[in-house]
């Protein structure tokens, strides 16, 4: 592993123990966190020299500029979970999200009690503002026998009718409660969902006009939208990455024209579907795929927040960073894309979905002048969940017992520490497939990968039940050695027991999940199919 630590920062303060890279007095830091969308370990070119085909400039100038960590993971293979982890801190399988994602029209999945790193940076005076997809849940207050006129189901496009237009006018016209700036965001903007209805924006808790149509068919094909569903007349898939990106920088110039510092957290919508490119982006890729010249159009974003952030004079004294929910999904032409040389989950297995690595090993590129060494690599094991206790640290404030409560501070690696600061992580499958690293070992406590797409039948049925990989010589996870390493399985099994009957991985008092972890369910089912 490499790093090297900065002897000054800047105005001539020397980084001490203890002095966690803010001199005496100094303002405490912005930050400013984007979460791209199905973006795969290998799609970022710093990340995946030899076996990418895409070039991501201004997303490569933060690892220039800053760090790049090669372990980092995300809670699971899929979005929601990821997100409620990187905003909590707190492994989502402890909330009631045991698998898949938060469907549509479900209510919120943070409870409103719970902090967040909004939350957290509001009590210390920062503003916040949450722009982009939220997908954590809103409370719609749609009556049962009304949700049908919002949700005619996959490939109806029904006529809209005036019990439509009367139903979407009495839930559109009126706030929406449960969303972001119920769980600590002072300024909301954004497509909650881009391919699910409604297709409009959602400005604070209200949407930006009430939908008088359905989505055309037309927009229902082709890795566009997902649900057909209530729209604005007119609306373009294509304009949603723009108007997001064009928020954030207003927002980065109105800050920077005040003293209060601020969190931006940037969930952008690509390059999950709709693969909707905009002109000047098609075909740049050279490779044939939609999906690759949206990575390019969604560097191209980056790289306008990041230059308005310059432009704004706020860029020193900003930590960013930058990551995905998951890795690349796989059904938007992935053979394509390696036929052609370029892999979007790099050297490892897996892909969106999967416990195995393609599913939750994700960009984390990290800069914060002054502190982090420009052009450092870390390779220790780093998770998502770590944002929260990494910002808490930052802010000098120790969290409360019942908050992040799987989230180890990042900022001894951000001074230059070759120390772990965590020794075990969890991230599961789509499907709730649970898998738990110690070091370099890897354990999944069920077969397959566990993502809904690629699958091979072999995988599902092969024995054993179980999976243990040594990632430090064996990345790509292509040789079991469970049946090799019984009692390291058995070892690795009690402290996941140890990690859910907690309520938490880090030191603290013991807490409550919120509901019974069904992390067995894969080996109870291979064992009754035995």
């Amino acid at each position: 592993m490499r790093y090297s630590l900065p002897l000054l920062l800047a105005g001539g303060w020397l980084l001490v123990p203890g002095n966690w890279g803010t001199a005496a007095g100094a303002a405490p830091p912005n930050f400013l966190i984007i979460l791209a969308d199905d973006l795969g370990w290998g799609d970022v070119g710093c990340n995946n020299p030899h076996r990418g085909k895409l070039r991501t400039p201004h997303i490569d100038r933060l690892a220039a500029e800053g760090m790049r960590f090669t372990d980092a993971h995300s809670s699971s293979g899929v979005c929601s979970p990821s997100r409620y982890t990187l905003l909590t801190g707190r492994y989502h399988w402890r909330s009631r999200l045991q698998q898949g994602i938060v469907n549509y029209l479900e209510g919120p999945l943070i409870p409103p009690e719970r902090l967040t790193l909004a939350t957290l940076a509001k009590q210390h005076g920062y503003h916040t503002a949450c722009i982009g997809k939220w997908h954590l849940g809103w409370e719609w207050n749609i009556p049962a026998g009304e949700r049908p006129l919002f949700h005619p189901g996959r490939g109806n496009v029904p006529e809209v009718t005036d019990a439509h237009r009367a139903a979407w006018e009495a839930v559109y016209s009126r706030p929406i409660g449960g969303g972001p700036t119920t769980r600590g965001f002072d300024v909301y903007f954004g497509t909650d969902v881009p391919n699910w209805p409604p297709y409009c924006f959602i400005d604070q808790d209200r949407t930006v006009g009430v939908p008088t149509e359905f989505l055309p068919a037309a927009l229902l094909t082709n890795h566009l939208a997902s649900l057909p569903g209530p729209a604005l007349a007119g609306w373009k898939l294509e304009g949603v990455l723009p108007a997001l990106t064009d928020r954030a920088c207003r927002y980065l110039i109105e800050r920077s024209q005040t003293n209060q510092p601020f969190l931006l957290y940037l969930p952008l919508t690509t390059p999950h579907t709709p693969l909707a490119v905009n002109e000047p982006w098609r075909g740049k890729s050279g490779l044939g795929e939609p999906v690759a010249d949206l990575i390019l159009e969604t560097d191209a974003a980056v790289g306008r927040v990041l230059q308005t952030l310059e432009d704004c004079g706020a860029a020193k004294n900003t930590l960013v960073l930058f990551t995905s929910d998951n890795g690349f999904a796989p059904y938007v032409g992935v053979e394509s894309l390696e036929r052609q040389g370029h892999y979007p989950s790099g050297p490892f297995r897996g892909s969106k979905g999967d416990a195995w690595e393609g599913g939750h090993r994700i960009p984390f590129l990290l800069r914060w002048p002054s502190v982090v060494a420009p052009g450092s690599v870390c390779e220790q094991l780093v998770h998502q969940a770590d944002v929260m206790a990494t910002v808490a640290d930052i802010l000098e404030t120790k969290l409360p017992d019942n908050a992040g409560e799987d989230s180890f501070s990042l900022l001894p690696l951000l001074r230059g520490s070759r120390e772990p600061v965590r020794e075990h992580a969890v991230s599961c499958a789509s499907n709730g497939l649970t898998s738990l690293r110690r070091g370099s070992w890897k354990l999944l406590f069920g077969r397959g990968g566990g993502g809904p797409w690629r699958r091979s039948p072999a995988e599902e049925t092969a024995a054993p039940p179980v999976q243990l990989y040594d990632l430090a010589g064996d990345p790509a996870e292509t040789t079991n050695l469970a049946a090799d390493r019984t009692e390291l399985v058995a070892e690795m099994t009690a402290l996941m027991e140890q990690l859910v009957a907690r309520g938490r991985s880090t030191p603290g008092p013991k807490q409550s999940n919120d509901v019974p972890v069904r992390w067995r369910r894969h080996l109870e089912q291979a064992d009754s199919s035995q």
